[in-house]
């Protein structure tokens, strides 16, 4: 496993989007030293911040984290990535492939534009997790992101393809949904405004959008898939797809070809 210590606090804002396990891999520690990570005049490289041990493997450990630490593991595509601290925003951005996990939390925009792979994130989430970010067509494409905390508003906004699972969302949770599926042991005010396809499956939520018509308790196939899909990534969330649930037809102000699953 190779290993990045950070020593201190960054002066900056650091991009670390160049870092991955598979672009270390093909470098000496001193190459590897020179990689620009600023993003002001300073120009500071990966050594002038970090302690740096190669080994050549599909592994990398980031020993420290701060809310500097941006756009961590962007365009990962294989490999396992882990961070022992916080990040700061677009973690995983782009990702395609491979493992990722904080253990801590993440600044906003966690795993926009990211098509494959696993996101974790073992503490909290900014806002707009899962979410697109200003002026992109979509926000989580196809990724799966866990956030074992709280993630902030607007969780998966604008998310066409993927799976989010979340214990506590903050209001808006699925605004603008393309598609995809977003399961939340709890959520805020009005969950999947505005979206037009995809599921929201929810335990305890606040107040629905008068744009969202109940339809009645289903016994349905896809429930019991879903279920099964989701013990694998946390079983209180299996537990609450295989429970009593209402299924809200939506948002009528747009393709209303959404659904959002409460628990009764």
């Amino acid at each position: 496993m190779s290993v990045l210590t950070l020593r201190e606090a960054p002066p900056e804002r650091l991009d670390l989007s160049a870092v991955t396990p598979r672009s270390l891999s093909r470098l000496s520690e001193s190459e590897a030293a020179k990689l620009p990570i600023g993003t002001t005049r300073r120009g500071l490289v990966l050594g002038d911040c970090f302690d740096i041990a190669l080994d050549g493997s599909d592994s990398l450990l980031i020993q420290g984290g701060h809310e500097r630490l941006d756009r961590v593991g962007a365009g990962l595509s294989e490999g396992t990535l882990r961070v022992e601290g916080d990040v700061g925003q677009r973690l995983g951005e782009g990702m395609a492939g491979g493992s990722l996990t904080v253990a801590g939390s993440a600044g906003p925009f966690a795993g926009t534009g990211a098509t494959g792979g696993l996101i974790t994130i073992e503490g909290d989430a900014g806002e707009q997790a899962g979410g697109a970010v200003y002026a992109a067509k979509a926000g989580l494409d196809g990724a799966t992101l866990v956030i074992e905390g709280t993630a902030g508003p607007r969780l998966g906004d604008r998310m066409r393809r993927g799976l989010i699972v979340v214990n506590r969302a903050g209001d808006l949770a699925g605004t603008r949904m393309i598609a995809g599926t977003i399961a939340a042991l709890e959520v805020g005010d009005h969950p999947g405004f505005g979206m037009r396809r995809g599921t929201l499956l929810v335990g305890r939520h606040g107040a629905m959008a008068p744009t969202f018509v109940a339809t009645g308790s289903h016994d349905l196939v896809y429930l019991r898939l879903l279920a099964r899909s989701l013990k694998a990534l946390s079983p209180a969330h299996a537990d609450l797809a295989a429970g009593t649930l209402t299924r809200y037809s939506g948002d009528l102000g747009t393709l209303a070809k959404g659904e959002i699953w409460a628990a009764a």
